[in-house]
């Protein structure tokens, strides 16, 4: 039988803590949350692999690192409602509730959405209300958020999901320079959002994110 806590504290000790990851909720929420739980039953045994875990069509469950090293950089605070986008089987949802107040995750595939929200209530978090609808539309219904998290790659951030941002919230994104990416963490001041790169990461951009074509003459 496979040990899974001892492959949740090996994430942590090779893949998060080394990341200067410190903040002690998020390595405690990554050592308590079963990260096997939240993927599907064929990808259990490299649920705790360095890399994105590909769901198909082009979605990914993002890699621990780049997860942890996000949500440390967003400070979220135990006050804070989370608006998580592309949230897919419920792990960063988990993850992340166990930082905030409340979380909304979000998922535009239905049958994602059924997972989440299957496997959120078999490891009893209460505190997070899956949404099924499009990704590039956000949960307006719940907003305004502090803080919003983008489970994919972005090329550019829709302006009906920044409008969901609270004044003086934060909003976290990898955005996608062809094969090269970079997490930039955005704050938003006085109606705008000023961009800050925070660290390199790679991922598929999301349906809905991706920058719209230009046209020459």
């Amino acid at each position: 039988m496979t040990d899974f806590a001892a492959r949740r504290t090996m994430m942590v000790d090779t893949q998060v803590r080394p990341a200067d990851v410190t903040k002690f909720p998020i390595i405690d929420a990554m050592l308590r949350i079963p990260r096997e739980a939240y993927v599907p039953d064929e990808l259990r045994e490299v649920a705790y692999a360095g890399e994105n875990l590909h769901l198909g069509a082009d979605r990914v469950m993002l890699d621990p690192r780049t997860l942890a090293k996000m949500l440390d950089t967003l400070d979220i605070r135990s006050n804070e409602l989370v608006l998580d986008i592309g949230a897919a089987m419920g792990y960063s949802a988990a993850v992340i509730s166990r930082l905030a107040e409340a979380v909304v995750a979000l998922e535009e595939d239905s049958d994602l959405a059924a997972e989440a929200q299957a496997r959120l209530a078999a490891q009893e978090v209460d505190n997070v209300a899956v949404v099924n609808g499009p990704l590039a539309g956000g949960a307006p219904r719940h907003g305004p958020y502090d803080v919003i998290v983008v489970e994919g790659g972005v090329e550019a951030v829709p302006d009906a999901i920044t409008d969901q941002l609270r004044e003086g919230g934060r909003i976290g994104c990898v955005f996608m320079e062809g094969v090269l990416g970079v997490v930039r963490i955005g704050y938003k001041l006085d109606g705008h959002i000023d961009w800050r790169d925070a660290f390199n990461a790679g991922a598929p951009v999301l349906d809905g994110f991706a920058r719209a074509p230009s046209f020459a003459l």
